[in-house]
Formats: structure tokens, C-alpha cells, sequence
């Protein structure tokens, strides 16, 4: 038997990209969650994957919807990745967007959004794993540098390793 938490720290030594999941609730209002279990399945077609926890606040409005998207942060939006990590509250209060896809809330200024339908539901222990099939995506006019996740806390990229 493998003790969660230990499991949970020899994971920690993979690195993920950060990302903000958007869709809507049952009563239609803007629901968001930080993930960093974003992953390409597919280029054709085009599947991306991620997963959320069972316990999660938005857990209910993920598991019924039809449509999401995935919105990768830049180092620049570690607030981002706070504020969609928290559980309830007003997440959109303050910040610009805009309804996509089947008025999905689309945050702006990431440097990729991707908008998708759901294409399967897993179970996947304590998560569901969502895959979508990518209706539409988005890129930002200026690319930026990923906020990336390692050990526990937020990483930058080595300035002197970027482009090679």
C-alpha cells in the first residue's frame, strides 16, 4: 500500500503548466477551477484531458456540463491560479471576459484558451477525468512565459534555457 501523501510528494517532482477551467452551473452563473492536470490526448482529432477532484466546490457543475475551456496561465497570472484555487466566492469579480462557445466565460489575456465539448467522462479514483474535443482555440497576440507548478509551489523557467 502506497501512503497518499508520499505519493502525493514524489509527484510533486513533475512539473505542470497551470491552468484556469471555466464553464457554467446549473443556475448559469460563471464557475472556475485552477487544474494542473491539463494534458493533449489527440491532434486528430483534436482531445485534450484534464481531471477534477470529487470534493472540489465546482465539482457538481463540471459533471454535468457539456462545454469547458481551458485557459493556460502565464507567469504573469499566479493570482489567477490563487483566486480559482479557492473554494467559493465571486472568482470572475474584477477580471475581464467574455462568453465563448455556448456562453462559455472566457478570461482574457492567457496566453492560450482552449473551448471545448465534452467528448468522455472516466472515472479516475477520487477525480473524474474530463476529455473534450477542442471547438475553438485561442492564442494571445504576445506569447508570455508558462506559470508552472513543482514541489509544492510556483516555478519560473530558466531565462538562459528559453529558446534552445
Amino acid at each position: 500500500m502506497i501512503d497518499p501523501m508520499a505519493f502525493r510528494q514524489a509527484l510533486s517532482h513533475f512539473a505542470t503548466g497551470v491552468t484556469v477551467v471555466t464553464t457554467r452551473d446549473a443556475d448559469d452563473q460563471p464557475i472556475g477551477v485552477t487544474a494542473s492536470s491539463f494534458n493533449s490526448v489527440s491532434l486528430t482529432p483534436p482531445l485534450v484531458l484534464w481531471s477534477i477532484g470529487r470534493n472540489a466546490y465546482s465539482y457538481p457543475a463540471f459533471a454535468e456540463t457539456e462545454h469547458f475551456a481551458v485557459h493556460v496561465l502565464g507567469e504573469h497570472q499566479q493570482e489567477w491560479s490563487n483566486r480559482f484555487g479557492r473554494a467559493g466566492a465571486d472568482k470572475f469579480g474584477g477580471l475581464k471576459w467574455h462568453e465563448g462557445i455556448a456562453a462559455l466565460p472566457l478570461l482574457e489575456g492567457c496566453p492560450v484558451r482552449f473551448e471545448c465539448v465534452v467528448e468522455h467522462r472516466y472515472e479516475g479514483g477520487d477525480h473524474m477525468i474530463l476529455v473534450g474535443r477542442v471547438l475553438r482555440v485561442s492564442e494571445a497576440e504576445h506569447a508570455a512565459a508558462p506559470l508552472l507548478f513543482h514541489r509544492g509551489r510556483y516555478a519560473a523557467l530558466d531565462s538562459a534555457s528559453e529558446g534552445r
